[in-house]
């Protein structure tokens, strides 16, 4: 079986490929890449010095995809995207356009196994203590808008041998924006956003690689439509996501609540400042939108019933984990 495999040098990519190379499940494995420099470096921080022969790489810039060269692939994983940006148009321009662009090359053949997000379904709605599967999408971001607008233009077109998971906040090894977490854990004065704790469903990258490929090898056909929702049983606050990290770290220190005016006062300062907008992006205009609401949280049982799946991996497992990557990236 060929495999094509998109966002392979960002974080949940990055981590299947990883998974992929060990496992072998797939005789070819097909990478469109905008930098073919910068995977041989993350390789090679694995100790992959060359690159395996059964790897084919192709371009991909302006998501524009080409494939001209690459063998046909039997199943797409597509883990890209654009998670940060300050206008509306470039997510939609990359999660919609980008990815029919790149499916319609594809055989009529091809699997599609979609990487989505708990964005495109939005907060828990009121009076729920879980979102699920049956509850009206609600996105309240952008990249919200334009996840659900991919979801909904492949179903159009790809329904009979389309698969979506839309998993919530993502933890793990290999994901540089855990490093303002760390940092803020270091720190004996913390901040979180709100005055009340706010509930999230989470999952370990280790755990949704695992399901991913699960689901990439079952019968599609005998199973509940998608979106799937792909989460850890338990939910997480923030507080308790703080304080575990700064356990990790064996960090001692207070964190304080921040009123919801004043992190959107910080949004608009920072929008305003170009030296802002990269160590702030989580503050962006758009992504403050998704820090207000006071739950996130996802019912992903449906998941788990129909894949026979379930995730192993504790929040301080996780956070441990992490933090191991996070001393090696800074030792290398």
């Amino acid at each position: 079986m060929n495999l094509l495999l998109t966002g392979s040098t960002g974080f949940v990519g990055r981590n299947l490929l990883l998974r992929v190379l060990q496992e072998n499940h797939f005789s070819k494995i097909i990478l469109p890449v905008r930098s073919e420099t910068k995977l041989r470096q993350q390789l090679g921080e694995e100790d992959i010095k060359e690159l395996p022969e059964h790897l084919h790489l192709c371009s991909v810039k302006n998501n524009v995809w080409d494939l001209e060269r690459a063998p046909e692939p039997d199943l797409v994983i597509h883990c890209a995207g654009l998670t940060f940006s300050r206008e509306k148009k470039h997510y939609f321009e990359t999660h919609v356009e980008g990815t029919l662009q790149l499916f319609a090359q594809l055989s009529k053949s091809t699997r599609f196994l979609v990487l989505s997000s708990l964005s495109a379904a939005g907060p828990t709605p009121p009076s729920y203590d879980k979102r699920r599967h049956d509850h009206e999408s609600s996105p309240v971001s952008w990249y919200g808008a334009s996840k659900l607008a991919m979801e909904q233009a492949l179903r159009e077109k790809y329904a009979s041998r389309l698969l979506i998971v839309r998993p919530p906040i993502i933890l793990g090894p290999r994901d540089t924006a855990t490093v303002p977490l760390f940092q803020m854990a270091h720190s004996p004065l913390r901040m979180k956003p709100g005055l009340q704790p706010k509930e999230y469903s989470w999952i370990a990258v280790e755990d949704l690689c695992e399901a991913l490929l699960i689901a990439a090898m079952s019968d599609w056909e005998k199973i509940s439509p998608s979106p799937y929702f792909v989460t850890n049983s338990q939910s997480i606050t923030d507080l308790e996501l703080i304080q575990t990290t700064a356990q990790v770290l064996k960090k001692r220190g207070i964190t304080l609540p921040l009123p919801h005016f004043l992190l959107q006062t910080l949004s608009l300062i920072a929008d305003r400042i170009p030296a802002l907008h990269q160590p702030l992006q989580s503050l962006g205009p758009d992504r403050i939108k998704e820090i207000l609401p006071q739950r996130w949280t996802a019912d992903g049982s449906q998941f788990q019933r129909d894949f026979e799946w379930k995730p192993e991996k504790t929040l301080r497992e996780t956070l441990e984990e992490t933090a191991k990557w996070l001393e090696l990236l800074r030792s290398s």
